[in-house]
């Protein structure tokens, strides 16, 4: 490692100290009667202090990058001859937290519309803009959800690329996306906030890390840089991407766009997978009807090489995927698993490694051909690893709404057990019009359709999913959002944003030294 990127690290390393310890000393040197000696201090019991509720911010990634010429050799070709239609859903959740909540464009002057204290929600046209919400505190912190959804039917990008919005942070993981020939593949980094960001940026592939021309972005305040990975990283079948910010926080995203010759083979948001560990949970990971729709799983280590073993979890318990017991991980280097044979219907991929890892999972779903095209199109849809457990997720208009639900007990992954949660159906003013305990045995993976959940429909009312009050075994949930289209479904998965600490504390120490006098 260079020297410029140990410094780096070390000033990320200060920039994560979430709490602040006062450490008592061992001994202090005190003069007595004369004498030199040493009286003896004892350090107080920590103690738990309350800190007052904070704001939250989540950053959405903003409009797709739009394919800058087709290759095909027709200048009157239009690779999107479909406008995009691109929505934020606004979500807050109504209880002791919900304070005003402000939408944004990346100026936090630049207002869109409010929600009022109490809860409630609201939607965008967000085809030319790049979103921030804003959510003060009252009693508790709030709790906010916001969905950046772009629906494109026709041309090169056809597909839809949904995402959760997610709070900026100074590290994220990118795991997802493709330079491969027919593939394009952008880094979004956004910085809402004050001051400008040094990013530094790193690319792995299946040979490991990849040279790039720089290594650093600087993104200015209040604004959106897209970093071309197509360019500065081709020929590269598989990536993840780390992002690494001084001076200021941003949200990263990747959009991954494919094409298969000239047919659209699907685009898609890649959100930040969970941090480094030694155990990653994938949920909302689906195969389709057809015997040519695919799943595979992407692995990096992130610190030494280590042996993986995998454990797909069905309806029924554990899916029997030849090849998974042992993966074999080459630290920095990116591997595919394929997860091939699985029957149609959700699944939670749990990874257990020796060394920390990050991972994602790719679904795809084969279409119809198009008027002009030589093969099916094809859809996909990356599902991130997330912490799980309490969180809500803001739904998108238009889409039908499947929750997925994989419990996961602790140690070997096919254990037994069960893992309960209170499931809240959440409607425009932030309100549960449904609430109904959701229970599912470790070692499999629940999945319910929303228009199912109760004699009434309630896809035309609901605004939101929220989980809370997990028990038991872990729970990675996400929930399943598609629409049926002529030429086939359009799939996207949202993992939910995850609920804050609700009484945040830090531990103090008392440092005796403050009461010795000279």
């Amino acid at each position: 490692m260079s020297s410029r990127r140990a410094r780096r690290a070390r000033e990320r390393a200060l920039q994560t100290v979430s709490g602040v310890t006062l450490l008592a000393a061992v001994a202090a040197s005190l003069v007595v009667g004369g004498r030199l000696g040493v009286a003896p201090v004892q350090a107080g019991e920590p103690a738990q202090v309350a800190v007052p509720p904070s704001a939250s911010t989540l950053v959405c990634p903003g409009p797709l990058v739009l394919p800058g010429g087709s290759g095909r050799g027709d200048a009157g070709f239009d690779p999107v001859p479909v406008p995009p239609q691109a929505r934020v859903e606004v979500l807050s959740v109504a209880g002791p937290g919900a304070g005003d909540v402000a939408v944004t464009g990346l100026d936090a002057a630049s207002v869109v519309t409010t929600l009022p204290a109490g809860g409630g929600s609201t939607g965008l046209d967000a085809a030319d803009t790049t979103t921030a919400v804003r959510a003060a505190p009252e009693q508790d912190a709030p709790l906010v959800a916001a969905t950046a959804a772009v629906r494109v039917t026709d041309g090169d990008l056809r597909g839809t690329a949904a995402v959760s919005c997610t709070a900026p942070g100074v590290e994220q993981w990118l795991v997802g996306g493709s330079t491969a020939p027919g593939a394009t593949a952008s880094l979004l980094l956004v910085n809402a906030g004050l001051t400008a960001a040094q990013v530094e940026v790193r690319v792995l592939g299946a040979a490991g890390p990849v040279d790039l021309a720089t290594d650093l972005v600087v993104v200015a305040p209040g604004e959106r840089s897209v970093v071309d990975l197509t360019g500065a990283a081709p020929g590269q079948p598989a990536l993840v991407v780390h992002v690494a910010s001084t001076g200021g926080q941003v949200a990263a995203y990747l959009q991954d766009a494919r094409l298969d010759g000239f047919t659209p083979a699907g685009v898609e948001l890649v959100a930040p997978s969970a941090a480094p560990a030694t155990r990653q949970r994938v949920p909302g990971v689906s195969a389709g009807p057809d015997e040519a729709d695919s799943a595979v799983l992407r692995l990096l280590a992130t610190e030494r090489s280590t042996t993986a073993t995998v454990t797909v979890l069905g309806a029924d318990g554990p899916v029997d995927v030849p090849g998974l017991d042992r993966v074999a991980l080459t630290a920095g280097t990116v591997v595919d698993v394929p997860l091939t044979g699985l029957p149609e219907g959700e699944r939670t991929v749990v990874v257990d490694a020796g060394a920390p890892v990050v991972a994602a999972a790719e679904s795809a779903r084969t279409g119809e051909p198009g008027e002009l095209d030589d093969a099916p199109r094809v859809e996909r849809a990356w599902s991130p690893s997330t912490p799980g457990d309490d969180g809500v997720v803001a739904l998108p208009a238009g889409m039908d709404a499947r929750l997925v639900v994989g419990a996961v007990a602790a140690g070997d992954a096919s254990g037994e057990g069960v893992g309960t949660a209170l499931l809240r159906v959440l409607d425009a003013q932030g309100e549960a019009l449904l609430e109904s305990t959701v229970t599912v045995d470790a070692g499999t993976t629940g999945a319910w359709d929303l228009a199912e959940l109760s004699d009434e429909d309630l896809s035309d009312v609901a605004a939101g999913v929220q989980l809370v009050d997990a028990v038991g075994a872990e729970l990675a949930w996400s929930v399943l959002v598609q629409r049926e289209q002529a030429d086939g479904t359009l799939v996207s998965v949202l993992v939910p944003v995850p609920a804050p600490a609700q009484e945040p504390t830090v531990a103090v120490v008392e440092d005796p030294r403050v009461a010795l006098r000279g």
